[in-house]
């Protein structure tokens, strides 16, 4: 009969695989680049990234999104600031009619 020894490794896991944080990090940032990558990238795609690859795109998109979310409330704060009314003609309206003719 043979007897198999359970190796651990120093970091408490018997293999070396991802620990649930890193793996739910992971998944987020391919989320985050398939959804906010509007149809450029697939999931598989993102998974076999090298890592480096991913972490630049990742950044790359969230700073995009960090940019346009800044233009935007600068935008509407320079709104507030003006008032905008409807704008009244310049000529005085007539309120005369003019009989259709026979």
């Amino acid at each position: 009969m043979v007897e198999r020894r359970l190796e651990i490794s120093l970091s408490g896991s018997a293999f070396f695989g991802l620990s649930s944080s890193y793996r739910l990090q992971v998944f987020k940032q391919i989320h985050e680049i398939v959804f906010h990558g509007k149809g450029g990238y697939d999931w598989e795609t993102v998974y076999n990234m090298p890592i480096w690859l991913r972490r630049f795109t990742y950044n790359s998109i969230r700073e995009h999104y960090e940019a346009e979310k800044k233009r935007i409330e600068e935008s509407s704060k320079a709104a507030k600031g003006k008032k905008r009314g409807v704008a009244k003609p310049k000529t005085k309206p007539s309120y005369r009619t003019k009989r259709a003719s026979k």
